[in-house]
């Protein structure tokens, strides 16, 4: 008799787990993203979407603004369904009010999605605007919403004038209150975990679980038609490279780079200075007044520095360009301060190159310094003390290089972050 039980026990789990397993493969989630141009955010709902579908998950992406020439080569792929809705409103009004109209964009694709397009979907993945949270739940059957916390909205503008904080504190108030509805939230390091606790105070006893962005290593791992082009890009005898791979923000501090490779021009030897060679490469959108700004900024800045000809700015670089670039550098330098992940520095580690970061946010849980790379206070000296050493030491290099990919293989897998994510959208789809 214990064996008959004990057998129809197995059968039984056995059967539920099937069912379960079936329910998980057939989990429909749509991605909720108002920009899916080329950044940091962008490459992780990307990638998000791709470790679903691997999981057997239908998967669409909805955004507001697509354009086939400005995104990440996984979107135009037609089994990743993008759809794009509400691009017609505005962006701003006369170069103000960003935050207002991409909120009102993103509760327009929320309101299209729940009355207008007749999908089937059980959980919505949303990050960065969380005011689409509440128009989710207009929907006729609840769905289950992962909120993914980039960084709170608030602490990325600033607030100089008496006009602007007025204008930011129902935003604020917003934020937080919808951030709160979310049935799941989710963060992209310890780092943010603790600054999402300090800002959104009435969500002090709400649960938040970090999930590290991880590396689609797809696009890293196939031979780079992009080799060929540094050739032409790079000038004669370039011998060391380094590469600040950002977004053309103000916020990035890009011009720590060009200020440390100054600062490198006055310690080394004039034999070992000529072989140096810094490019400023990163997201562009003409679009962004800012991207257009900065990037002038920038140019000005290296010929103020006499940099003129150590210095190659690109913008928008493709995809195997990048991963070309990743692969010759001596190092990338990562300047942005108080960052809140940085996939940058991953990506560089995976390659082999070595990475020079600020001593804050995102990079104090990715790069191990001494080891993958130097973490440094964010100044000029102390950026190019650090690449002054991978100039002289070669092996160093080399050394760094190696133990960086064995730490994203280890630590920041596609595998383990495809795991955890699915997790996630199992119990919420339950």
């Amino acid at each position: 008799e214990a064996a008959v039980i004990l057998g129809g026990i197995r059968r039984h789990c056995g059967s539920y787990r099937i069912t379960l397993v079936s329910a998980a493969r057939m989990a429909r989630v749509v991605f909720l993203h108002p920009d899916l141009g080329i950044g940091g955010a962008e490459r992780l709902v990307v990638d998000a979407a791709v470790a679903l579908k691997s999981k057997g998950c239908s998967v669409q992406i909805w955004t507001a603004h697509y354009h086939p020439s400005h995104c990440f080569s996984e979107t135009l792929d037609q089994d990743l369904p993008v759809v794009c809705v509400g691009d017609w409103l505005p962006t701003s009004v006369c170069g103000y009010l960003h935050a207002l109209c991409a909120y009102l964009r993103m509760i327009y694709v929320a309101l299209y999605l729940v009355f207008f397009s007749g999908l089937e979907y059980d959980v919505v993945f949303c990050d960065q605007v969380s005011v689409c949270i509440p128009v989710l739940r207009l929907s006729r059957r609840r769905k289950k919403v992962l909120f993914y916390c980039h960084f709170p909205d608030q602490l990325l503008t600033q607030r100089q004038s008496a006009l602007k904080r007025l204008y930011r504190a129902p935003i604020d108030w917003m934020e937080e209150r919808t951030t709160g509805m979310a049935d799941m939230i989710v963060v992209n390091s310890r780092f943010t975990a603790g600054v999402f606790r300090e800002t959104f105070l009435s969500l002090k006893e709400v649960q938040i679980d970090v999930l590290y962005p991880s590396l689609n290593t797809v696009n890293f791992d196939r031979p780079s038609e992009g080799t060929r082009a540094l050739a032409g890009l790079l000038p004669e005898g370039t011998a060391c490279l380094f590469l600040s791979l950002n977004r053309y923000e103000r916020k990035k501090n890009l011009g720590l780079a060009l200020e440390a490779l100054a600062a490198l021009r006055d310690a080394l030897p004039s034999a070992l200075m000529a072989g140096v060679h810094l490019v400023v490469a990163g997201g562009f959108d003409e679009r962004v007044s800012e991207n257009l700004q900065h990037h002038a900024e920038l140019k000005e800045l290296a010929g103020r520095l006499g940099l003129g000809d150590r210095v190659t700015f690109l913008r928008s670089p493709s995809d195997d360009l990048k991963v070309a670039l990743l692969r010759s550098s001596a190092a990338v330098l990562y300047t942005p301060s108080r960052e809140h992940f940085g996939i940058v520095p991953v990506e560089a580690m995976y390659c082999c190159c070595p990475v020079v970061a600020v001593n804050s946010g995102g990079p104090l849980e990715s790069v191990e310094d001494g080891e993958t790379g130097f973490l440094c206070e964010p100044t000029a000296a102390a950026f190019s003390q650090a690449m002054e050493k991978l100039v002289r030491e070669p092996q160093l290099r080399r050394g760094m290089g190696q133990a960086g990919k064995k730490r994203v293989q280890d630590k920041f897998s596609l595998e383990a972050f495809s795991n955890q994510l699915h997790g996630y959208i199992l119990r919420l789809s339950q």
